[in-house]
Formats: C-alpha cells, sequence, structure tokens
C-alpha cells in the first residue's frame, strides 16, 4: 500500500510541473528501503507513459516545436544512455549523495530564483 501512496505523491508533483522522482526517489530510498539505483529506475520507467501522454496533449494545443524537439531529444537521448552506463561503476551510497545535491541544488536555484522576483533590483 505504501507504494501505492508513493505513487500518487510523485505523480501529483509530476503532474503540477516538477519532476516527481524529487519525491519518490527519497521515499523509495529513505522510507522503504529501496536502493538507489532501483529507485532512480522505477522513476524513469514510470515517466516514461507521463512522457507520451504529455507530449500528446502538447501536440494537440500546438505547443510542440519539432525542430527544436528533435535537438533536444537527441542530446537528452545520447546523455541518458552515457550516464546510464556511468551509473552502473558508481555505488548506491554514492549515487545517492549525487542526488542529494542535486536536489540540494534545485533548491538553492529556486531560492534565488524566488528572491530576484521578489526583490527587484
Amino acid at each position: 500500500m505504501w507504494y501505492v501512496i508513493i505513487g500518487v505523491l510523485g505523480g501529483t508533483i509530476a503532474g503540477m510541473g516538477m519532476g516527481g522522482g524529487t519525491l519518490t526517489i527519497p521515499l523509495l530510498t529513505i522510507f522503504m528501503s529501496v536502493g538507489q539505483k532501483m529507485a532512480q529506475g522505477v522513476n524513469l520507467i514510470g515517466f516514461i507513459p507521463v512522457a507520451i501522454i504529455a507530449l500528446i496533449i502538447h501536440t494537440k494545443n500546438g505547443l510542440v516545436e519539432y525542430k527544436k524537439t528533435l535537438w533536444v531529444a537527441l542530446t537528452g537521448l545520447i546523455t541518458a544512455v552515457g550516464s546510464a552506463f556511468l551509473v552502473g561503476h558508481i555505488s548506491n551510497a554514492w549515487l545517492g549523495r549525487l542526488f542529494g545535491l542535486f536536489l540540494l541544488g534545485i533548491a538553492l536555484w529556486q531560492l534565488i530564483d524566488y528572491i530576484k522576483k521578489t526583490n527587484p533590483s
């Protein structure tokens, strides 16, 4: 049952426009004792149907610029494949630390953005 609740929470966050993995991965690793690699893999597998549905909806709304999308998709695909091979050589502990640093970086970026927007110079 806890896995379903974590999935619902991650899906809700993803639906709000923020990556659901920012919540799903920590919940799986901290509370469900799932290894970091497995949690990130589950998150990526869960992202596939969401991405397909989002692409269909955005295409119907005329929000997809295919010429620009092609370059983003190709570089993202190449980087994802390369990173997947790299992760095979990193321990769960180190991957967890790197993911934590990533989350801290996002939080700092959001804080700086908020300060800039609320205190224009």
